[in-house]
């Protein structure tokens, strides 16, 4: 927000807090699913430290991020958080499971940053071993177009940090750093599956319904190659969001100009082939041959 315009930012926030007030609170998961079959390493455990700098990086940069971090920091997303680090480190290794939850939190944060620049409430990241996290909002944004903003935060965000711990590794010769970029690559491409609760899927509903079942062919064709059950249970919940949505819509939420569904279609475009296109740089340097 600038000193510029601070009545239509007023305006704004007014009409989310209206929207809010319309109905009783919609919890409204802004889920961050781990993506199956990332590889890992044991080694270089000491470099864990470049990783967290890596991923807070761009994010130290934002105005107002200390205070924000703080108000986001509360009890249920330590515990949870630390619990998930136990969990992925049974079979990971605690420098990679450090690293994978300060990856999944800063992709929360994405969320979190857009929640609060649309004045919509929200509670506190919450994190789930071997499912990710959410964020549940207090309300429905006031349209589509809001919600897929909300939405493509967290993949914008954590793909940022993925590709700034991905040239950490290749810039300080660190292969588990690698590994960790590619991981957190493939998380935020696997999320971008136009498939509800997937934020692709949220991303999805400012789009026609004719996009909505196609967003949906295509996770089931995602399912029939990674044959992965986390994937199976999205698009179960998906199926019946989907069915939902399609019979008993809000009045008005679709109805989004289209310049903002083209803007939103082209950032979600654009995220997907980047995405898609630095993900095999990971698999360069492979940890087992450099330590």
């Amino acid at each position: 927000m600038t000193d510029a315009a601070p009545e239509a930012e007023a305006r704004r926030r007014l009409e989310n807090l209206r929207a809010v007030m319309a109905g009783p609170p919609v919890p409204a998961p802004t889920a961050s699913v781990p993506a199956p079959g990332a590889a890992h390493s044991h080694r270089a455990r000491n470099s864990v430290l470049g990783s967290l700098a890596a991923a807070g990086l761009f994010l130290l940069g934002k105005l107002k991020f200390l205070g924000l971090l703080a108000g986001v920091l509360k009890l249920k997303t330590l515990a949870t958080m630390l619990l998930s680090i136990a969990m992925y480190a049974s079979g990971w290794g605690w420098p990679f499971a450090v690293g994978f939850v300060l990856l999944i939190f800063v992709h929360e944060m994405g969320h979190v940053i857009v929640l609060r620049r649309e004045g919509i409430p929200a509670g506190a990241p919450v994190f789930i071993p071997f499912l990710g996290a959410f964020i549940a909002m207090k309300g429905r944004p006031r349209d589509a177009y809001v919600e897929a903003k909300v939405a493509i935060g967290g993949p914008v965000t954590g793909s940022l940090a993925a590709w700034a711990v991905l040239a950490a590794g290749f810039a300080f010769d660190r292969p588990f750093l690698v590994t960790l970029g590619h991981t957190g690559i493939l998380l935020n491409l696997f999320n971008l599956i136009p498939v509800s609760p997937l934020d692709g899927g949220r991303i999805a509903g400012v789009f026609t319904r004719g996009f909505w079942l196609a967003g949906y062919a295509l996770g089931v064709v995602a399912l029939v190659v990674t044959r992965s059950p986390i994937l199976f249970l999205v698009l179960v919940v998906g199926l019946l969001t989907l069915w939902q949505r399609w019979r008993n819509p809000v009045p008005g939420y679709d109805h989004v100009p289209r310049t903002q569904r083209l803007a939103i279609g082209l950032a979600f475009a654009a995220l997907v082939v980047a995405l898609a296109l630095t993900l095999p740089l990971g698999l360069t340097m492979h940890p087992a041959t450099k330590s």
